[in-house]
């Protein structure tokens, strides 16, 4: 039978539950048990498909086509275990639902309530499809006090007593300030957010308490006296220079062991932390260094593009090199000295986006690597620019574009409409929702046997995560070829274009990719194009 871990948050948001909590996965992973990870939105959209990055940052892909919270790439990278659409749920999904019961009947005439009819729907959330697991953790997201979050505490709250004796556990991540001009930490404000958490009802078993600096004994021995926990089970959740630290520094700290005590596992299994070990090595003592721009549009919140960092992290372990970000926003590239904003940059990484702001300045990245033969990955959109610039520049189709852009003579890239997944027949209409309508998820890809992609992956079968609604045109694959950009992969059934690149002996390493690789990237399991694309730009880098 399954126990269930249920991670809150206090003080302030962006502590760091989802990093916690995929710690957490990891090192009872390291003790042998099965564990599933899963996360608890209070939002009310239905997904975070149509959220904009500067809001809400990344949105995950799961191999089953569900748009997601980034707290899920952080559970996959730390487990390995692929998330799935029921690993993440939202106040959105759980209302609609409910919503569309009500219209059919399914309550029989009841007055549809938030307690029982909404928290029954969450608890039922959470707990179907967790055979076979030892380990069920929960995040809920937001802190303690939201009012939106109220639902998920209740809920929660209610299955402490649903579940079986010792079948459930509380852990509450807070803040610890440090004020400077008195030289000291402060406990008030967790004993604060405590006190709300337990005036819902909800007793945490386990403090997880963030700050910049040690925690002293006196001050541990404070809290645990006002927040009503056991001493040793006030844990220091001090800051680390990589996340990759973190399961070691929890370790440490006793967490795992803290976990297991609750629950009366007694004895424990031995952890075999040997993997984290040789991560945490390779990531500080590189023996390279490479630098990597990254031309996007969202460069104010690097939230937005939080799988791409790790994946160019994994890329450095897999190179024994430590990777330098140099962020570029695009536009600057139309507005100032391309040469000089890139100049000694080691690889160009342009990854997705939506829209037209930015795009000139992503053919302008393009183009500059092209010519200037420095290695270059585009990802989905990133890919589609860089077919666009070799439409305008190498094979002369006049007025080249996108359609997402408007109308235009030239469409290289244009709007889906219909495509295969599996055997059926997905179909959009250009008029339709927004949410949930992308070519998402997991496909298929036929790689061709004598290509450079080819060579990185190892194979010519390989399957990846999509989010996209725009592909590069079929229409124009000869013109582009003969001027000289190899489309180099395609969709099962030869209709959508998958990956481009130029042949070696035209340029080192230039590959795009209309999926998007780094959902797939872990630090013990690098993703094959960017260790390659790592490589590449290695070979153009210094010693450390």
């Amino acid at each position: 039978m399954a126990r269930y871990v249920f991670i809150t948050g206090g003080v302030v948001s962006s502590l760091g539950k989802g990093l916690a909590s995929a710690a957490l996965g990891a090192l009872l992973q390291a003790r042998g048990y099965k564990v599933r990870l899963r996360k608890l939105d209070p939002y009310i959209n239905v997904d975070p498909g149509t959220m904009s990055p500067y809001q809400h940052g990344e949105c995950f892909v799961t191999d089953d086509g569900a748009e997601t919270d980034l707290d899920l790439g952080h559970y996959e990278r730390f487990t390995g275990r692929p998330a799935e659409q029921s690993d993440n749920i939202t106040t959105g999904r759980i209302y609609r639902d409910i919503i569309a019961k009500e219209r059919r009947g399914d309550y029989l005439g009841a007055t549809v309530q938030v307690i029982p009819h909404v928290t029954n729907a969450i608890k039922e959330f959470v707990l179907e499809g967790n055979d076979g697991y030892d380990f069920v953790l929960v995040e809920i997201g937001g802190t303690v006090g939201d009012i939106e979050g109220l639902p998920f505490f209740e809920s929660i709250r209610q299955l402490g007593n649903d579940l079986p004796r010792n079948g459930c556990l509380y852990m509450h991540l807070s803040y610890m300030p440090y004020i400077a001009a008195a030289g000291e930490l402060k406990t008030k404000p967790t004993q604060h957010s405590v006190k709300e958490l337990r005036s819902i009802g909800i007793q945490p078993d386990i403090l997880l308490v963030r700050a910049d600096r040690e925690i002293p004994e006196e001050e541990r021995r404070k809290l645990a006296l006002f927040c009503n926990v056991r001493s040793e089970a006030v844990i220091q959740a001090l800051d680390a220079s990589s996340i990759y630290d973190v399961p070691m520094a929890y370790h440490r700290e006793g967490l795992d062991q803290q976990v297991l005590d609750s629950f009366g596992i007694d004895p424990a299994p031995k952890p075999k932390m040997q993997v984290w070990d040789d991560i945490s090595h390779a990531i500080h003592h590189p023996e390279h260094e490479v630098t990597i721009a990254i031309v996007g549009k969202y460069t104010v919140l690097k939230d937005a593009y939080k799988s791409l960092m790790e994946a160019l992290v994994h890329g450095g372990i897999a190179n024994n090199s430590k990777v330098k970000l140099h962020w570029v926003e695009s536009d600057e590239l139309i507005a100032g000295d391309i040469s000089e904003i890139l100049s000694g940059v080691d690889g160009i990484l342009v990854p997705g986006g939506f829209g037209e702001r930015g795009s000139e300045g992503k053919i302008a990245a393009a183009k500059y690597a092209r010519e200037e033969k420095i290695p270059y990955f585009g990802i989905c959109f990133g890919m589609q620019m860089a077919v666009v610039e070799a439409a305008r520049n190498l094979a002369d189709i006049e007025g080249a574009s996108s359609t997402e852009f408007g109308e235009t003579d030239a469409p290289v890239v244009g709007l889906m409409t219909e495509w295969l997944k599996g055997n059926q027949l997905e179909k959009r209409m250009e008029q339709g929702d927004m949410g949930g309508t992308m070519r998402l998820g997991a496909y298929d890809s036929t790689l061709g046997k004598d290509t450079i992609i080819a060579e990185m992956y190892g194979d010519t079968q390989i399957s990846e995560r999509h989010r996209h609604r725009y592909e590069v045109n079929i229409d124009f694959k000869d013109k582009l070829e003969a001027a000289g950009l190899v489309f180099s992969g395609m969709s099962p059934d030869g209709l959508l274009p998958e990956t481009v690149e130029y042949p070696r002996d035209v340029h080192p390493w230039f590959i795009g990719v209309q999926y998007h690789p780094e959902l797939k990237s872990r630090p013990f399991e690098p993703h094959p194009l960017f260790s390659g694309f790592v490589a590449a730009a290695k070979s153009q880098s210094r010693l450390v």
